[in-house]
């Protein structure tokens, strides 16, 4: 079951260059099963299996993973023909600089550029060409997606020092925390990845069959879900669970699962950029937007499953979460069904 939600910014941003290419956004929409309605809404969110094919939708529509914003087209196939070229190296680093090599094939590129600087490395973001991504999602993908692929090859997170990126802070912003879980400045000479140089010389313990399988909902699965181990704040999550209705684990309990002290895990979160009573209510919103898009649950018992003793709470804490009703919401899902 998905319970993590996109903000309905990415959705808009990640159609900009479909609609200044001129292309059916309505429609785009509905084959990814979001209706076009509810992105009226500020403060909407999706569900990341809806966002997930939403990214595929333009990608095949457009014929372009780069979604009309790049400096040139990227035929479907591109990341996938990358990935298998890199599953072959023995490390991180090798791979980091094999599909370096092979972005940098191409005329009008867009790549990551690894660089070492005594104990740490740098992820750079590098574009020749001209870009059209005025709301700066595609300069926000491709850190994300190199950063969590990274992660998934070598089986642990690469924990990042800090994120930069040379434009400065849009109004979604706040949402870079819970995307990079770390320092992040705004305004800087260049897009950048710090994380120690130790994680370059991890081994890559994925094979073919396990890419194979990866491939079939990525890049756009790095997006929309990133691999809740990689995180603190993934792993509480997970045990927190979906069912609020039973009491939620308390910090102290949640701690020695971790096997951590109550301090030292309120210091990570602080390096998260957040803090357990955020990870619950968020964990809570995402978990009612499920449910009313994807059952037939009365609204006033999803109040119940995700912890809320009075309906009329629920509604509140709704509204201020997406800017609409949970009615008004499950209507406008049932309309881009």
């Amino acid at each position: 079951m998905a319970d993590l939600t996109v903000s309905g910014h990415f959705v808009r941003a990640a159609l900009s260059g479909a609609e200044r290419l001129g292309e059916d956004i309505p429609a785009l929409l509905r084959q990814a099963g979001i209706s076009p309605d509810l992105l009226k809404v500020e403060r909407a969110r999706v569900d990341s299996d809806q966002f997930t094919r939403l990214m595929q939708t333009i990608w095949s529509s457009m014929q372009d993973e780069f979604m009309g914003m790049g400096p040139r087209r990227c035929r479907p196939g591109t990341f996938a023909t990358m990935c298998a070229l890199a599953i072959d190296c023995p490390t991180l680093e090798a791979v980091l600089y094999r599909s370096q090599q092979f972005s940098e094939l191409f005329d009008n590129t867009l790549c990551m550029r690894l660089e070492r600087k005594g104990d740490m490395a740098e992820l750079v973001t590098f574009i020749d060409g001209e870009i059209h991504d005025p709301q700066y999602f595609l300069r926000e993908s491709i850190p994300v997606i190199w950063h969590r692929l990274s992660s998934w090859l070598i089986g642990q997170p690469v924990e990042l020092e800090a994120a930069e990126f040379d434009y400065p802070e849009p109004e979604h912003g706040d949402e870079y925390r819970h995307i990079f879980h770390c320092p992040i400045r705004f305004g800087a000479n260049r897009t950048v990845l710090r994380f120690s140089s130790r994680f370059l010389a991890a081994p890559v313990i994925r094979d073919k069959p396990e890419m194979r399988q990866f491939l079939k909902t990525s890049p756009a699965d790095l997006l929309s879900r990133p691999d809740a181990s990689n995180t603190f704040t993934g792993k509480i999550r997970t045990l927190i669970g979906r069912d609020f209705s039973k009491p939620v684990p308390d910090f102290e309990t949640i701690a020695a699962e971790l096997h951590m002290s109550p301090q030292t895990l309120r210091r990570r979160l602080r390096q998260e950029n957040t803090s357990f009573q955020e990870i619950k209510d968020l964990l809570r919103r995402d978990l009612a937007i499920y449910y009313l898009a994807h059952s037939e649950v009365a609204i006033n018992d999803i109040a119940h499953q995700v912890g809320f003793t009075e309906p009329s709470t629920f509604h509140r804490a709704f509204k201020k979460w997406t800017g609409v009703t949970p009615g008004a919401y499950r209507d406008g899902e049932r309309e881009g069904a």
